[in-house]
């Protein structure tokens, strides 16, 4: 689409809108129960997509992080949203001087703008959607140019469910995401790269668009001496692996407890072969497109070429261009100032740096950017207390990875370089929602004493505020 075809819709949209800005429950419950019949009715098609999309990607993976997350949060929030939409009551300020009273109304935005990434499509198009459609918006979403064959589905299928001036899916046929980032939404959603997220956020800011922005960022994991090393293994490398670790919130990198390193390294050499015995595992997934495989395979070869120790968990090929597979690699000792360090690998690659004391990791982490997610590792909760005050993230799996990301009464979101802005469940409502405060005066106010000219009355009403 080009500029004046996105803007007709946008017109179409916010036409649409003002016509009816405030969808009652009965047409937010409707629209919610579209979009999750839409997942029942095509979940084949989606998968097959997906996984054509990426070359190959496990079934069950999106199975369980698309498919049943999306419909998960429908159902969430169609069970809570009455509560969500009432109107919330306020303390009157003692300023009104009567019987006056505070409210809070939620009430929809108007058009909400997506731009939608490729790794999780299904899951993270349709979770902001979820959150979209119940604070009674319509919404613009423009899809992944590495989603192709899933765009086309649902650029063919999904207007038998929402018509265009309610829901409208666009294909980034080159420059899409530009314009589409300039256009003048009352809200922008983006999840995506920093690089990337600093031009849809000055694209935004000439329409003094506000923008919600999930990012990414190198989210750290830490294990203490006192946890169990065999589970930890089993859970940071089942966060790594699935999707060939191109997730946001997966374990970018781990430290480790310098004398634990060879048994952490020789578990998670035991594990991977179990989990994926070869690169034709039909269990793992392809990397998304030639250029990261490329990016990935020179960031192993340079870290070989710093002194890393580089080990395949599989053995064999290191990777597999026709498949565009990379066997599971953890490096140990990485350089500091090297690719695997410096930037988010969103691959199955996992640096193991190895530390002293705990300390010397919270300085580490500090000296970085705020990660979307941090991932502490042990049993002492005075330890988990003191990480916790030390270290700021977007969010925090303690004991595991992932899981907080899929919570629907957490707020889910980055902070700093890793995003602004929260949804899922009623942080997702609120975000999309105008929490619109209204006073109402009574009859009887008596704030005819506060005006001027002032003198001894004014003398004594200050006297009962200013104490």
């Amino acid at each position: 689409m080009n500029l004046t075809e996105l803007t007709q819709a946008l017109a179409l949209q916010r036409a649409a809108y003002q016509a009816q800005p405030v969808p009652d429950y009965a047409s937010r419950c409707a629209d919610l129960k579209k979009l999750n019949q839409f997942l029942s009715e095509h979940q084949e098609a989606i998968c097959s997509a997906i996984s054509a999309d990426y070359g190959h990607r496990s079934r069950h993976e999106t199975l369980l992080f698309e498919i049943a997350p999306a419909q998960s949060a429908i159902e969430h929030t169609l069970k809570h949203l009455k509560r969500w939409m009432r109107p919330q009551s306020r303390a009157v300020d003692r300023i009104a001087f009567g019987l006056a009273s505070n409210r809070v109304v939620p009430q929809p935005l108007g058009v909400v703008g997506v731009i939608n990434p490729w790794n999780f499509p299904i899951n993270l198009s349709f979770g902001a959607l979820t959150a979209i459609f119940a604070a009674g918006n319509r919404a613009m979403v423009k899809m992944s140019e590495n989603s192709r064959q899933l765009t086309q589905i649902l650029m063919a299928k999904m207007p038998a469910y929402f018509p265009p001036e309610k829901l409208l899916f666009i294909d980034e046929t080159g420059g899409v995401g530009a314009v589409f980032s300039g256009l003048a939404f009352d809200h922008l959603m983006f999840t995506g790269s920093g690089a990337t997220g600093r031009l849809v956020m000055t694209a935004a800011a000439r329409n003094l668009c506000p923008v919600t922005m999930e990012l990414g960022g190198k989210s750290p994991a830490i294990v203490l001496d006192d946890f169990d090393l065999s589970t930890v293994a089993s859970r940071i490398l089942y966060a790594k692996l699935v999707n060939a670790g191109q997730i946001c919130t997966t374990v970018d990198h781990v430290y480790v407890p310098r004398a634990k390193v060879a048994a952490f390294v020789a578990l998670c050499q035991a594990l991977a072969k179990a989990r994926y015995p070869s690169l034709a595992s039909p269990d793992y997934t392809a990397i998304i497109n030639d250029s990261a495989y490329a990016r990935l395979l020179q960031a192993l070869e340079q870290a070989r070429a710093t002194g890393a120790e580089v080990i395949n968990l599989i053995g064999g090929d290191t990777g597999h261009a026709g498949s565009r597979k990379i066997a599971p690699h953890v490096v140990v000792n990485p350089d500091a100032n090297g690719a695997l360090m410096q930037h988010e690998i969103f691959g199955p690659i996992l640096p193991i740096v190895p530390y002293d004391s705990v300390q010397e990791v919270v300085n580490a982490i500090n000296a970085r950017p705020r990660p979307l997610a941090f991932y502490p590792f042990t049993n002492d909760r005075a330890l988990i207390d003191d990480l916790l005050t030390q270290v700021m993230s977007g969010g925090v799996s303690i004991n595991d990875a992932l899981f907080h990301g899929g919570q629907h009464d957490l707020p889910f979101g980055g902070v700093g370089e890793s995003g602004m802005g929260h949804y899922h469940g009623r942080y997702g409502f609120e975000t999309f929602s105008k929490m619109r405060p209204i006073f109402h005066q009574s009859r009887w106010a008596m704030t005819p004493l506060l005006f001027p000219p002032y003198g001894k009355t004014i003398d004594r009403v200050l006297r009962f505020f200013i104490r």
